[in-house]
């Protein structure tokens, strides 16, 4: 799991794939929002560390990193 994250070619694979998934229609609304919902509410709540925005940055791209992988798999959208 962690040589996984810490490849480059994963991480491009997540963000070119993230918007593409977000709007599309194959990819029901409960799932979009498991994504979207957990995000904001982390960027929105206090921070642990007050302005340093890097815990908010690792969150996130864990968040995006599952959503994308859960998604791919669950309903087979490439």
């Amino acid at each position: 799991m962690w040589k996984r994250l810490l490849s480059f070619r994963n991480w491009g694979h997540v963000f070119q794939r993230i918007l593409p998934l977000l709007f599309s229609s194959k990819v029901p609304l409960r799932e979009k929002l498991l994504f979207v919902i957990p995000a904001v509410v982390y960027w929105i709540a206090p921070d642990l560390l007050p302005f340093m925005p890097i815990d908010d940055i690792a969150v996130s791209l864990l968040l995006m990193n599952f959503f994308t992988d859960r998604v791919e798999r669950k309903y087979a959208v490439k």
